[in-house]
């Protein structure tokens, strides 16, 4: 379902943004969702006056909110068309996009072990255990960006702090960019991943509060290939459905 700008169709529900919620990160929130649930299907149109009108809101929230998710690889904007939602990767898009996190993602975890703090790795720490809360929390079945999307946010700070630290600001731009295009791989947070993916990074942690840096890199390095498998896998099994 794609929400064109002369649609008669209403988005109801949680989709609805909530009166005296019109501030640009609601938008935003509200936006992604629509995108991430695929109300707003892989490839379709994205008005802005049609979303606005959904939402209850102006356009210019809209507009700042796509030009935001335009930034972040999750719609794309062509002349004289406006937005439409990015389609979803393929499995050769996917083996690129982890072969490039492979590449870079170890390498800047060898370089930030021994170069963070106390007070960072307690916020480390703290995303760990809200990662298993908010895995918890988002077991209801249904499978709605709602419910993963606390998990969703908590891993991706997670590497984001990490590539922070590698003291290289190009190398945590890059991973940063890289890791945009895991929004679009929904079903990487659904069941029976959480306690999979809350572990390895808790292996990551120990690494880094040993200051071990090849351990650290390894540990990252199993990490990124585990999540690769379990995507591949799940791509796999859609494609074939």
């Amino acid at each position: 379902m794609s929400i064109e700008s002369d649609t008669s169709n209403e988005v109801r529900g949680e989709h609805f943004l909530p009166a005296r919620r019109a501030l640009a990160d609601d938008v935003y929130d509200a936006v992604l969702g629509l995108l991430m649930d695929q109300v707003i299907e892989p490839g379709s149109r994205a008005s802005i006056d049609g979303i606005a009108r959904q939402l209850g809101v102006s356009p210019t929230p809209v507009r700042e909110a796509l030009a935001r998710l335009e930034s972040e690889g999750l719609v794309v904007k062509k002349a004289l068309k406006g937005y439409t939602a990015a389609p979803l990767l393929d499995s050769d898009g996917l083996r690129e996009l982890f072969e490039m996190r492979r590449l870079l993602e170890p390498y800047a975890t060898r370089n930030a072990a021994g170069e963070l703090d106390e007070q960072t790795l307690d916020q480390l720490g703290q995303l760990c255990e809200e990662m298993h809360r908010s895995g918890e929390a988002s077991q209801t079945g249904e499978d709605r960006f709602k419910d993963y999307k606390d998990f969703a946010n908590q891993d991706s700070e997670f590497h984001r702090i990490i590539a922070e630290h590698s003291g290289n600001a190009l190398l945590a731009d890059a991973i940063s960019r890289l890791r945009s295009h895991m929004h679009q791989y929904r079903i990487y947070f659904k069941h029976g991943v959480v306690d999979e993916t809350s572990g390895e990074h808790e292996a990551v942690l120990e690494a880094l509060r040993s200051g071990d840096a090849a351990t650290a890199e390894a540990a990252m390095l199993d990490h990124i290939t585990r999540s690769y498998h379990r995507i591949a896998a799940s791509l796999e099994s859609a494609e074939h459905e």
